[in-house]
């Protein structure tokens, strides 16, 4: 048996909130990762970002930065001052260059992902392989918070 299988289940079957307000980089990409065997929901402004992910509590957000009604940096700080919110792993999707990716990582983006450079027919497939690198990430450090909470409680009883 492959030690990782039980962990593509469970990676597989994640909940993802793409926050996309071209509709045709929406489609293809909701079209990618659905076939990839994501729960994609999906919103084409800021403001309808934010209640989809107060509403559906994804696994994790990938979050254009050039948003209609409430801009892609301010959707990103909303979602981190919400303590609803705040842990959902955030995937910047962005045209812009690179320079800004220090900025996005310190206001709460877990990675970058640049939609420029990539051609339309890969782009969709590499999303798909960073949002499963992504969900692995972050659940291998929700096991391991686990372990070290319940190493704690144990300790704490004098165990």
């Amino acid at each position: 048996m492959n030690p990782h299988e039980g962990i593509h289940v469970a990676v597989s079957n994640s909940k993802v909130l793409l926050v996309e307000d071209s509709k045709f980089l929406r489609m293809a990409n909701e079209h990618a990762l659905s076939r990839a065997g994501y729960l994609v929901s999906t919103a084409c402004d800021g403001e309808e970002a934010l209640q989809v992910a107060k509403d559906k509590l994804p696994d994790i957000i990938l979050l254009d930065m050039m948003l209609p009604k409430i801009s892609g940096p301010d959707v990103l700080k909303a979602l981190k001052a919400n303590p609803a919110t705040k842990n959902i792993p955030v995937v910047v999707l962005t045209s812009l260059s690179q320079k800004n990716e220090e900025k996005l990582i310190h206001e709460g983006a877990i990675a970058y992902f640049e939609k420029s450079t990539l051609e339309l027919d890969k782009s969709s497939d590499r999303l798909a392989a960073t949002v499963e690198t992504v969900l692995r990430r972050a659940n291998h450090q929700k096991d391991l918070d686990r372990r070290l909470q319940a190493l704690a409680a144990k300790k704490a009883a004098g165990g």
